[in-house]
C-alpha cells in the first residue's frame, strides 16, 4: 500500500551483521576514517543506539548518558547479497543520517519520519556505512525567532529537526535520546513486474455496499491483474497511459466496527497477476464522520451511522530505548488496552509514528486509532519550503503506509501547538500554521479522505483548551485538582487527553524493580512526573484527591501507616476515574469520550501509566476496565433530586437484564431495596430514579439530613436475566468511603476446570478495594469493591513465565480491614 515501489519479487531484510562505533563528532567524515581500533559493537537493524549500547552492557536507561553529542557509525558489509541491480529501502533513520555505499555517499537524510528508496548497483562483498551526526551542533544553529518557548521541551532548536521530542521532555520522560536506524532496513530485487504507486482504499456506502478502489503502475509484461478481497475478484482495466484502476463493489459487507460497539470484520485482499496470488494485507469496511452539533461546538464520532463513546487512553512507545515497531513489540500493550475495554488509543505529537504493524493489530482487535502528526508545543517555521517538504513527504508515507487500515480514525495536527500560544496571551492570529491548516490536510484529503481531520488538539472553543467546545485537554478533575464535579460543570464534549495522576504500581512491581522507601527516596521522586519548572508534581496531585475521597492528610498517613498510605494511593486514582467516567458516561451527558494520559510507563514507578513499564497492569487499569464496560450501569449523585441509575448497552443487540438496588447499613444489613427487569435495545441508555426503584421516598444521598444517616453504602448490581451471571456492578458512599470501611470476614478458594483457574470470593460485609495478590496468577479485575452476600467468580491468568502446572497461590485483602486471607 505504500505508494512508491512494491515488487512482486523478493525483499531482503539487512538485519544482522551490523557493527556499531561511537566517534567524535565531525572527527571523521567518510567510513575510511574510522579507526579499526575504535571499540565496535554488534548491533541490530531496526534498532537504536541507546538499544545496542543496553544489550552491550554499555547503557543504562534509568541512568542514561547523551547521545546528541557524538556521531554513531553502522557498517555492515553485504557478504550476501549478489551482484547487479537493486533498491536499497531504508525504512527511517533518526535523525541527520548520511549514507555510504563502498565509500561513497549516496544520500542525505535529514529526518527521522521520512523513508527512502535508492536505486543501487551491488559489485558484490559491498560495505554498506549509516553516519548518524551528533544532532546536538545542529540544536545549537540559530534559527529564525520563535514567537514563544514552550517550557516542557529542551532544548528549543528542536521545532527545526523532524525528529521524536521523546527524551526531550525533563520531568516526565527520561533523557533517552532517539539515534540509529529504527526502522527496517531491507534489498529489494526487481524482479519483473513491478508494481508502482499501488493505492488502495476503502469505503462502506450508506446502503450497506462495500468498495474498494485500486490503482497502479506496472514495469514489465503481464496479461492479467485481478483484485481480490474475501472472496471476490475485480479484473483491473487499463487506460491509454498505461494505468490500472479497478472498483470493486461488495453489497451487503459485513461492517468493521470497534470491538465495544460489535465485530471489527475484516477481509484479506490480494492481487493475482497473471494467474498468480500475491497476499497484500487485510482491510475493513466502515464509514466515519465527526457530528459538530447543530451549534457546530459538539465533537463525537460516528462509526456507521452510530455516535461512538471513545474511551481508551495515549500511547507512548513500546520500550522507550529501543523504539521498537514489530508486532511482537506492539502486542502485548494492545491486548491490555483492549482487554481494558478501551476503543481508542492516540498517538500523540510528543511521540514518534508507529509501523503499519500497530495499525493492523488496531484493525484485529477492534482498536480506533488517533493519530497526531509529530508536532507539538513549538512556534514551527511558516514559510520554510525544506521544511514542509519534509513535512509533506513524512505525512504521505504515513498515511500511504495505513491505507487499508479501518482502524485510523482521526488524523490530527498536533498536541497542544495552539494550546501553549494561547496560554502565552498571544492573540488568535499567532496561533496558526499553514503546516497544520493547508499542508497536511491537502495529503489528508489526497491519501486518506476518509478520516476526519482535526486541525490541532485542544482546539475548537472560545480559547483552544475550552473543555466545553470541540476537542479538549481535560485535567480540571486531576493536574488542576479542581473537586470532582467539575467534570460535569466543564461541559467536557471529547477529551483527547484527562485524568492525569502518579499511578502506584501493584507491590510485586516495586518490590522488584524500585525497592526502595515510597515517596521519601529521591529515585522514588525521579520517577514522579512533574511539569517542567513547576513547585508541585503529579503525586500532590494523587495525594489532593487521597485527602478530598479518604478524609486522611497525606503526610500524617505516610508517617503514622505507610502501608495504608500506598494502599490508599493505589485505590484512589481507580476510584477517581471512575467517578469521572460515570458522570461523562451517563445518560444527558454531552461528552463524547475520554482519553486517559498514559497507556504505558517508561520506567518502573508512580508515573503516568495504566500498565508500568514491565507489563503489569496498575490498580487503575482495573478500574477503567470497570468503567469501560460496553453495558454499564452508574450511579449518579443528583442532590436533592436522590440518586439515578444509569443502564447503558452499547452492543448491537438488545438484551435482557436484572437490576438490583440495595442501600446497606453498616455494610451489610439492607435498608431498602428494589429491583426491576430491563429490556435494554441496541445503543440504547435508560435512566432511572432509585425512589422509582423502591417505591417511596428515600434519602439516598443523604441530602435532607431528616436524623442520622440510616445507610453508609448502595449497590447497583446489574445482571443477565438468563443467566444470573453478573454484568456490573456500582457503589455509591453517601456519607464518603471511609464511614465505609468494614473489617470484612472473606473467604477464597480456587477451583480448577479443564486448563483453567478460578478463583472465587465472599463476604460477610462490604469489602472495599479487595487486593489480590498471587505470584503465578493475575486476577481478571482487582482493587474492586465486594458487596456482602454474594459470590465473585474470577478467572485467573497465568503470568508469563510461571509453571504450567502451578497452582494459584497468594493472599488477599480489602481496605478498611486487617485480615489478610491466605489462598
Amino acid at each position: 500500500m505504500h505508494g512508491r515501489l512494491a515488487s512482486l519479487g523478493g525483499e531482503t531484510l539487512l538485519s544482522e551483521g551490523w557493527n556499531l562505533v561511537l566517534t567524535d563528532a565531525g572527527a571523521c567524515a567518510s567510513p575510511a576514517d574510522v579507526p579499526l581500533s575504535a571499540g565496535f559493537i554488534p548491533a541490530s537493524v531496526p534498532g537504536t543506539v541507546a538499544g545496542a549500547l543496553e544489550k552491550a552492557g554499555l547503557f543504562n536507561r534509568e541512568h542514561p548518558r547523551p547521545l546528541n553529542d557524538r556521531d554513531a557509525w553502522y557498517l555492515c558489509r553485504l557478504v550476501d547479497a549478489d551482484p547487479g541491480n537493486a533498491v536499497l529501502r531504508l525504512g527511517g533513520l533518526a535523525t541527520l543520517c548520511e549514507i555510504f555505499l563502498n565509500g561513497r555517499k549516496i544520500l542525505v537524510s535529514e529526518s527521522m519520519f521520512e523513508s527512502h528508496e535508492l536505486a543501487v548497483h551491488l559489485m558484490g562483498g559491498d560495505e554498506l556505512a549509516l553516519c548518524f551526526r551528533a544532532l546536538e551542533p545542529r540544536l545549537a544553529e540559530p534559527g529564525p525567532r520563535a514567537r514563544w518557548r514552550p517550557q516542557m521541551i529542551t532544548p528549543q532548536g528542536l521545532r527545526l529537526v523532524r525528529t521524536t521530542l521523546l527524551g526531550h521532555m525533563p520531568g516526565w520522560c527520561p533523557e533517552v535520546h532517539a539515534v540509529g536506524p529504527w526502522r527496517p532496513i531491507s534489498l529489494l530485487r526487481s524482479h519483473s513486474p513491478v508494481i508502482r504507486d499501488l493505492s488502495l482504499r476503502p469505503d462502506l456506502l450508506q446502503n450497506g455496499e462495500g468498495r474498494l478502489y485500486a490503482s497502479l503502475s506496472i514495469q514489465g509484461h503481464i496479461g492479467e491483474i485481478v483484485l481480490r478481497c474475501g472472496d471476490v475478484e475485480q479484473a483491473f482495466e487499463k487506460d491509454s497511459g498505461g494505468h490500472y484502476t479497478a472498483i470493486m463493489k461488495i453489497p451487503g459487507v459485513t461492517p468493521w466496527w470497534p470491538h465495544t460497539h460489535g465485530t471489527p470484520c475484516l477481509y484479506d485482499v490480494a492481487l493475482i497477476v497473471d494467474g498468480v496470488e500475491h497476499p497484500i494485507g487485510r482491510t475493513g469496511f466502515r464509514r466515519l464522520a465527526v457530528d459538530r452539533g447543530a451549534d457546530g461546538q459538539d465533537f463525537a464520532l460516528v462509526v456507521n451511522g452510530a455516535r461512538i463513546f471513545c474511551r481508551g487512553a495515549v500511547w507512548t512507545t513500546a520500550d522507550i530505548a529501543r523504539l521498537p515497531g514489530g508486532r511482537e513489540d506492539y502486542e502485548p500493550w494492545l491486548r491490555l488496552a483492549t482487554d481494558a475495554g478501551m476503543n481508542m488509543i492516540r498517538i500523540g505529537g510528543t511521540m514518534a509514528y508507529e509501523t503499519p504493524e500497530f495499525f493492523q493489530l488496531c484493525d484485529e482487535l477492534g482498536l480506533l486509532a488517533w493519530q497526531d502528526f509529530m508536532f507539538a508545543n513549538f512556534d514551527y517555521p511558516k514559510n520554510d519550503k525544506a521544511f514542509n517538504a519534509h513535512v509533506e513527504a513524512e505525512a504521505a508515507q504515513l498515511l500511504s503506509g495505513t491505507r487499508l487500515s479501518p482502524s485510523l480514525a482521526v488524523l490530527c495536527g498536533g498536541s497542544e501547538v495552539y494550546q501553549q500560544a494561547a496560554m502565552l496571551g498571544l492573540p488568535e492570529r499567532f496561533w496558526t500554521s499553514p503546516i497544520v491548516e493547508e499542508i497536511i490536510p491537502a495529503v489528508v484529503k489526497s491519501i486518506r479522505p476518509d478520516v476526519p481531520y482535526v486541525v490541532n488538539s485542544p482546539s475548537g472553543g472560545a480559547m483552544p483548551f475550552s473543555p466545553n467546545a470541540g476537542v479538549t485537554h481535560y485535567y480540571g478533575v486531576g493536574a488542576y485538582m479542581r473537586p470532582l464535579d467539575d467534570a460535569r460543570r466543564a461541559d467536557v464534549r471529547f477529551a483527547a487527553e484527562s485524568l492525569a495522576f502518579a499511578h502506584v504500581p501493584q507491590a510485586r512491581t516495586l518490590a522488584r524493580h524500585l525497592p526502595v522507601p515510597t515517596v521519601h527516596s529521591p529515585l522514588w521522586k525521579e520517577r514522579v512526573p512533574r511539569d517542567r519548572g513547576a513547585s508541585w508534581d503529579f503525586e500532590d496531585v494523587r495525594d489532593y484527591y487521597l485527602s478530598e475521597l479518604y478524609g486522611f492528610e497525606p503526610g500524617r498517613l505516610r508517617r503514622e501507616d505507610p502501608d495504608l498510605y500506598l494502599d490508599l494511593s493505589r485505590a484512589v486514582t481507580g476510584e477517581v476515574a471512575e467517578e469521572t467516567y460515570a458522570e461523562w458516561r451517563r445518560q444527558g451527558s454531552g461528552c463524547n469520550g475520554a482519553l486517559v494520559w498514559t497507556l504505558q510507563d517508561l520506567l518502573p514507578g508512580p508515573s503516568w501509566g495504566v500498565v508500568d513499564s514491565t507489563g503489569e497492569p496498575k490498580p487503575i487499569w482495573y478500574a477503567l476496565r470497570r468503567a469501560f464496560r460496553p453495558v454499564q450501569v452508574l450511579l449518579t449523585d443528583e442532590g436533592t433530586n436522590g440518586l439515578d441509575v444509569h443502564v447503558i448497552n452499547e452492543g448491537d443487540v438488545a438484551i435482557d437484564l436484572n437490576l438490583d438496588v440495595v442501600c446497606l447499613r453498616d455494610g451489610r444489613q439492607t435498608v431498602v431495596s428494589g429491583k426491576r427487569e430491563l429490556s435494554i435495545e441496541a445503543r440504547a441508555k435508560h435512566k432511572i430514579g432509585c425512589t422509582d426503584l423502591f417505591g417511596a421516598f428515600f434519602d439516598t444521598t443523604y441530602a435532607f439530613r431528616f436524623g442520622p444517616p440510616s445507610h453508609d453504602v448502595t449497590v447497583a448490581r446489574l445482571t443477565a436475566r438468563e443467566t444470573g451471571a453478573l454484568i456490573a456492578e456500582a457503589f455509591y458512599f453517601p456519607l464518603g468511603r471511609t464511614k465505609a470501611f468494614h473489617d470484612a470476614e472473606i473467604t477464597a478458594s480456587v477451583s480448577q476446570q479443564d486448563d483453567h483457574w478460578s478463583l472465587d470470593l465472599r463476604s460477610d460485609r462490604l469489602a472495599q478495594s479487595v487486593q489480590i495478590d498471587f505470584e503465578a496468577y493475575r486476577a481478571e479485575d482487582d482493587w474492586f469493591h465486594l458487596p456482602p452476600g454474594v459470590t465473585r467468580r474470577l478467572t485467573l491468568y497465568r503470568r508469563e513465565g510461571a509453571l504450567v502446572d502451578a497452582i494459584p497461590s497468594g493472599k488477599v485483602r480489602a481496605i478498611g480491614g486487617r485480615r489478610v486471607v491466605e489462598v
